[in-house]
């Protein structure tokens, strides 16, 4: 992750561009401990997250044949943790999430107060097509955003939900041309960075605090449904079908 700091912006960078910014155990302990360090300096007004090339995070790196059902548990963690240095933050923090954002990249754009998308950007909540369930807080997030409905067609169905389509529905909060994008993402910091840090912290956790009293909860359901997926034959096959493109074969059968 790169980290670049000006004018009391930290932007935080995923920048694995080659594997569309799919990210590691490490990669999200790394972007914890710059949020947790930002949260407690008086200089900082805002944090950015942002994503290099043509994706903000594309979800978990199970693209290289490693076998992560073993060491499920400890990424689950790690990408709570982030997700929750995010909301808990008494900084305003902007996912800059332009282009492919999917699995814990959905999780962790909600997690922002504010998501700034272009026109030509989507989410996608992919895990069901590999056998396993959102994760993340990804269930609260969603949900508190556009209710239980479209929650389940998004997680359930894995179709991937346009920009202008998330607008609409209300779970992010800009979508620009992508032609103004760049500007308008300055726009937007620049408005926070001037603006009234104590009143926008106290306001975050007001909002917060009304609507995801139920993250905590959402972690430990998750982590729970998602150890036990991790380690079945479903994830398995489903991560073989993804490696090898084709049609997974699901054999239902339950997990260790």
């Amino acid at each position: 992750m790169r980290t670049d700091t000006q004018d009391g912006v930290v932007t935080l960078t995923f920048d694995h561009p080659e594997r569309l910014n799919a990210v590691t155990t490490g990669d999200l302990d790394e972007a914890s401990e710059a949020i947790e360090r930002a949260s407690k300096d008086d200089a900082v007004r805002v944090v950015v997250l942002a994503g290099d090339g043509r994706a903000f995070c594309s979800g978990a790196d199970i693209g290289d044949g490693t076998d992560v059902s073993g060491a499920g548990g400890e990424s689950l963690d790690a990408a709570n943790r982030l997700v929750a240095a995010i909301v808990r933050s008494p900084k305003i923090v902007v996912a800059q999430a332009r282009g492919v954002v999917a699995g814990v990249g959905v999780s962790i754009a909600l997690a922002a107060d504010l998501v700034l998308l272009d026109e030509d950007s989507y989410l996608l909540l992919a895990f069901t097509r590999i056998g396993l369930m959102p994760d993340g807080g990804a269930t609260a997030l969603v949900a508190a955003s556009i209710g239980r409905a479209r929650a389940l067609r998004l997680a359930l169905l894995a179709e991937r939900l346009p920009a202008s389509e998330a607008l609409a529905a209300g779970l992010v909060t800009h979508v620009w041309p992508t032609c103004d994008y760049d500007a308008e993402v300055d726009r937007v910091v620049g408005v926070l960075r001037r603006g009234p840090a104590v009143a926008y912290a106290r306001t975050k956790a007001a909002i917060n605090d009304a609507t995801l009293d139920g993250l905590d909860s959402a972690f430990a359901r998750e982590r729970e449904g998602q150890v036990g997926l991790l380690g079945a034959p479903d994830f398995a096959e489903g991560t073989s079908a993804f490696r090898e493109r084709r049609a997974p074969r699901f054999s239902d059968e339950l997990g260790r």
